[in-house]
């Protein structure tokens, strides 16, 4: 599976260099915390200075969807750039990307998907995490989105015509979902997401690759060709399909690069492909939103 990024985290780390650094980045899962130690110099930390970060709700169906945001402090109008978490919800990593795009000019927003649920991050390992998340139908997802999209064009600060979608590990394959999902969206950035995920009855009708020629908007992805959970092959069909469609669309392959090779408080963490991957990110959203 996509979030399966176990089977090959720990290449040249040990167990407890591991478990250091998940600790270090705010990832609360104590089956992975036990025996951590701090190693915060190894994991990523974006300052706060120039910008304004703050934390919320938005309201869907009576329910209250903590939401965190941030962007310049300067006044104006800024278009906006969604995040959506991996399999582990709303924690420190993703809110630091968040603060990653503020510093790039955006307003963006990230959300806690499983708040419903009570949030995962407590829980005991990465199989007591799937049993809360896997059956959450993509559905409501789509909807928190829509929720989340409409509040980001009421902003005062945010540019409603200019919003761009992206998303990490499960949530890059909600990225592409939602962008075949909602036309307003205007850019959207995959972060090596599931092309063909299971189907289940009552969660998932279809994957990205089942509603490809749904999405009106420019397309980057951003995979690693060592990632187990994701074959090449997909990969490549995902973009033939959305180019077939008479789609922009770029699907990028790092070469050796394994699933979440983004993530850096994971030992999956690639720094030269993830700078290169995040270089290419906000000139897509530079490119399609600020222009």
């Amino acid at each position: 599976m996509g979030e399966n990024w176990l089977s090959n985290a720990y290449e040249g780390m040990s167990r407890r260099q591991f478990l250091a650094r998940m600790s270090a980045a705010g990832i609360g899962l104590t089956g992975f915390a036990m025996a951590a130690e701090s190693v915060a110099g190894e994991v990523i930390t974006t300052p706060g200075d120039g910008i304004i970060a703050t934390d919320g709700v938005v309201s869907v169906e009576g329910f209250k969807i903590p939401i965190y945001e941030a962007r310049p402090a300067a006044s104006g109008k800024y278009p906006v750039v969604l995040v959506i978490p991996e399999i582990f919800g709303m924690h420190a990593h993703i809110k630091d990307v968040t603060r990653r795009f503020a510093r790039e000019g955006f307003m963006s927003i990230t959300f806690e998907p499983y708040a419903r649920e009570g949030g995962v991050l407590n829980l005991p390992d990465i199989d007591a995490v799937r049993k809360v998340v896997d059956p959450i139908p993509d559905a409501r997802v789509m909807g928190d989105l829509d929720a989340i999209m409409t509040y980001a064009t009421k902003h005062p600060a945010g540019q409603a015509e200019r919003i761009g979608v992206t998303g990490f590990c499960r949530g890059g394959m909600y990225t592409l979902l939602f962008a075949a999902h909602n036309r307003g969206i205007k850019a959207a950035v995959a972060w090596y997401g599931q092309i063909r995920p299971a189907i289940t009855p009552g969660v998932r009708s279809f994957g990205p690759l089942d509603v490809a020629e749904k999405i009106t908007c420019p397309v980057l992805g951003l995979y690693g060709a060592a990632d187990m959970g994701i074959p090449v092959a997909d990969v490549k069909e995902m973009e033939a399909a959305l180019k077939a469609a008479g789609k922009t669309a770029e699907f990028v392959l790092y070469p050796e690069a394994p699933h979440a090779f983004h993530a850096d408080y994971r030992p999956s963490y690639r720094p030269e492909a993830a700078k290169d991957a995040w270089g290419r990110c906000t000139a897509w959203f530079d490119k399609y939103l600020k222009k």
